[in-house]
Parts: C-alpha cells; sequence; structure tokens
C-alpha cells in the first residue's frame, strides 16, 4: 500500500494522512456533550453522506479510494483518503461503508405559526434513537417538515439516529422545546392530536390539513399532562376489536399508520 509522507492535491482536494487525534475525535461524538460543544454530527456511508452532502456545511470528510474516484468533485475542502483498514478504526459501525463526514448541526429556528399552515408532529420524550431516526424518515416520506422534540427526547443527532433516518435529516427542521408551552402559545383553532387508548377510531375521524399531532414515549405514552392540553384524541383499533392482542404498537409503526391515514383523508379532499 502506497503510505502517504505528505499531503498532496487530487481531483482539486487534498489528500493527507488520517491521524490517531481525528479519529479519536470521530469516536467522542459517539457523546452528545462532544456533539454539542463543537455543534456537529457524524454520518457514514454513501447514501447518507451523499444526501446531506450540499445541505450542511462538511467540516472534513474521510473516504476510500474507491469512493472519492466516483465523487470528484464535492464541495468540501478537508478530505482524508483512507484504506478499508483504517476507515474501521475511525468508523462506529460495524461494517464501515467507504466514507463518513462531520458535518454542521443546523440552527432551526422555531416558529409556530408553522402549524397553521402545515401538518407537524411532536414527541414526548421518546428515548431510543431508532425509533427517532425512524419517525425522522417517516416525517420526510410523508411532507411532514417540522417535529417538535421535548428537551428529554434523545438527541437527534447521535450517530445511531443520523443513521436510522436514512437521509431524512437533511429535509426535516427538528426543534427542541418545551411542549406545553409550544401547545399554550398555539392560536385556539389550530387542532392538537394525541394518540392514546382513550381516543377515537382515528379511521371514523375527520382529520386536519394542519396541526400537531404529539406521539409519546415508548414505555408511558403521551405524559397526562401534555395529553389533557390536547383537543382531539386518537386511537389507532386493533383487528378485530375483540381479539387479545399486544398491549400497544412501537411508536414509530404508530407514528406511520397516523401520517399515512393523515394523507390518505387529505388526497381525497
Amino acid at each position: 500500500m502506497l503510505v502517504l509522507l505528505t499531503p498532496i492535491t487530487i481531483h482539486n482536494y487534498k489528500i493527507d494522512m488520517l491521524s490517531k487525534n481525528r479519529i479519536k475525535y470521530i469516536h467522542s461524538l459517539e457523546l452528545k456533550k462532544s456533539r454539542k460543544a463543537d455543534n456537529v454530527f457524524l454520518a457514514e456511508g454513501p447514501k447518507l453522506v451523499g444526501e446531506l452532502l450540499g445541505r450542511f456545511p462538511c467540516r472534513f470528510l474521510i473516504g476510500t479510494s474507491e469512493w472519492l474516484t466516483v465523487h470528484s468533485n464535492i464541495p468540501v475542502a478537508d478530505i482524508t483518503e483512507v484504506s478499508e483498514d483504517e476507515l474501521c478504526r475511525a468508523s462506529l459501525l460495524r461494517t464501515p461503508q467507504q466514507v463518513l463526514a462531520v458535518f454542521e448541526q443546523p440552527e432551526n429556528h422555531l416558529d409556530v405559526s408553522v402549524t397553521e399552515r402545515n401538518l407537524c408532529l411532536a414527541l414526548d420524550d421518546i428515548q431510543d434513537p431508532g425509533n427517532l431516526g425512524t419517525i425522522i424518515r417517516l416525517a420526510d416520506w410523508f411532507g411532514i417538515e417540522h417535529i417538535f422534540c421535548s428537551p428529554n427526547t434523545v438527541d437527534a443527532y447521535s450517530p445511531k439516529t443520523i443513521q436510522a433516518t436514512m437521509g431524512g435529516i437533511a429535509r426535516i427542521k427538528l426543534h427542541y422545546t418545551s411542549l406545553p408551552e409550544l401547545i399554550r402559545s398555539l392560536p385556539k383553532d389550530v387542532p392538537v392530536y394525541s394518540t392514546c387508548l382513550n381516543g377515537e377510531n382515528i379511521y371514523t375521524q375527520p382529520l386536519s390539513a394542519n396541526g400537531i399531532i404529539v406521539m409519546g414515549n415508548e414505555g408511558k405514552g403521551i405524559s397526562p399532562s401534555i395529553e389533557a392540553m390536547t383537543n382531539r384524541k386518537l386511537y389507532i383499533p386493533n383487528y378485530p376489536t375483540d381479539r387479545e392482542t399486544s398491549e400497544s404498537l412501537n411508536v414509530a409503526i404508530a407514528t406511520a399508520i397516523v401520517c399515512a391515514e393523515f394523507r390518505r383523508q387529505i388526497a381525497s379532499y
């Protein structure tokens, strides 16, 4: 293998050696405090990195020669070419995928007026990174551009969450805020939906094209204080209704069902 002792320039970008300090820094981004200190996040794999390039400023990128040969004009100043072994040492994945990059986290300014024109999601203390990432991916699929997260919801920029979004994070604006304060600030005519066991059958209720849908914690559901503030309660019925079944649905699966029904009804207007 050719060892590069000094930086060189290929395809208009610099190819340099991967240092131990950079590997250590990449690994540190597993921790929220490290991501928050530099306001960055890590993404890995050709599809995910490809989705995010051009959407967020990229601090640096490392990739194999195979990936870099195909992507010779990417808008990144700091690029390091690595071997498969080097990528393995830097990667947080069990099976590294040609490229990883560190991006800057966006600054999304909170504007509650979006709820008057758009359908939005609110997440009440979601704890699993995979669930959050899947919900972001679902929101992207169903054209829901804003997600409001309670302060105790898992960090959307953790590596596991970012990977689970499959690039959906590029098109979704995330806002961490107090959900009770958010709901209180809304105009009275903005619908606030909650998903709970004492709600009305979602398939028999008229659903709107704007407002907020609140989804609850994996184990506890929506907190009583927030549920009391919602004005439209929905329930996803099991089938058949008299059959013994699971106690509840996974929150990401429930979000998919709810979003699909909202979009189905809106499409039929």
